[in-house]
């Protein structure tokens, strides 16, 4: 029973680690295709959360099955998933402080707009 279970989560690692690589094949396609700023902006934080969280996911559940490194396999776990949840954290922060400093700056407007609520909230003066 033990080892139908370390089988399992050894492939969902797997699979997770492949998911990863999809994503971040995906992410990069779109960085290259993608015209506006913002797009491209969403594209990276795909191509960091998807590719970047699942594989690190997927290492630690894959290190937690490995027999050959006996205590050292709960550190690389616990290492995996410790950066996996920051990253988780901190990806989205950095994303949207850069989309809302590119538009504060007025370096890059979203085209076509057709509702700017932040400009909007700029001409009236209303601090965010």
């Amino acid at each position: 029973m033990y080892e139908l279970l370390e089988a399992i989560i050894y492939y969902i690692g797997m699979i997770l680690i492949f998911v990863g690589g999809v994503l971040d094949l995906l992410a990069s396609i779109g960085m290259n295709r993608f015209k506006n700023f913002y797009l491209r902006l969403h594209a990276a934080t795909v191509g960091t959360i998807g590719g970047a969280f699942y594989p690190l996911v997927g290492l630690g559940l894959v290190a937690l099955t490995l027999h050959g490194y006996g205590v050292m396999k709960y550190y690389i776990a616990g290492i995996s998933f410790t950066t996996a949840f920051f990253l988780l954290i901190t990806a989205p922060v950095g994303s949207h402080a850069l989309a809302q400093g590119a538009h504060r700056g007025r370096i890059v407007l979203p085209e076509p707009a057709v509702v700017n609520r932040l400009l909007e909230d700029e001409e009236k003066g209303v601090k965010r």
